[in-house]
């Protein structure tokens, strides 16, 4: 994906994948599949798009690790690093298992 918006100082025009990340993502059921591949195309359009909540989470500063929102509910979310222009994603899973191991 070699899209560019910058909002908020964030540019974002790749995505990299850790293992982590594809085997949480090969877990996820068809829907949920769809929603991630939907929320990566935002995140690469518009990174600090309100429906995404990207947000920063403390305690993490080498390196800062960000999150987004897959689902309306809020019950599932994807984190990531921020290399240059590069989103390095972590892992997808529910809000509580990423909050406690991004």
């Amino acid at each position: 994906m070699r899209q560019e918006h910058q909002n908020g100082g964030v540019v974002i025009r790749r995505l990299a994948m850790t293992g982590r990340f594809e085997r949480d993502y090969k877990r996820l059921d068809h829907g949920l599949q769809g929603k991630v591949d939907t929320v990566l195309l935002n995140l690469t359009k518009n990174p600090r798009s309100p429906m995404l909540r990207f947000e920063k989470l403390g305690g993490y500063r080498r390196p800062s690790i960000y999150t987004v929102h897959v689902t309306p509910n809020h019950s599932h979310k994807l984190s990531f690093e921020i290399d240059g222009d590069t989103a390095i994603l972590r892992r997808i899973g529910t809000h509580k298992e990423i909050d406690g191991a991004p």
